[in-house]
């Protein structure tokens, strides 16, 4: 299977599987997957209203980039690197797009 083929797919269950979680949370807040295959661009989207409040929060955002998966935000506990590493993506695949280009090759993942 095509690399970038196979990191869609990865990354689509990945997020299905967070959004679903979130989706059990105890509030008033939707849980949704956007998928973009054709530009590379993966989001869970958390929107609602819990009494006054409204939310409209990006806790994950991927996008995939010359066959590599950038994280580009995680608002999650354990870390979607983990998630991704879990389910066979080798580091050097997996670039931390919200760290600052120069802390990017300190870190054991791909720097771009």
């Amino acid at each position: 299977m095509d690399t970038r083929l196979k990191y869609q797919q990865i990354i689509k269950n990945i997020l299905k599987e967070h959004a679903e979680y979130r989706a059990c949370i105890p509030d008033s807040y939707d849980s949704q997957v956007l998928f973009d295959d054709e530009r590379g661009r993966y989001l869970v989207l958390d929107i609602g209203w819990s009494d006054d409040k409204y939310l409209h929060a990006t806790p994950i955002h991927l996008d995939l980039i010359d066959d590599k998966i950038w994280i580009q935000f995680d608002d999650t506990e354990e870390g979607i690197a983990n998630d991704l590493l879990a389910a066979g993506v080798p580091k050097n695949d997996i670039v931390l797009g919200f760290r600052h280009p120069q802390v990017r090759k300190y870190t054991s993942f791909a720097a771009s």
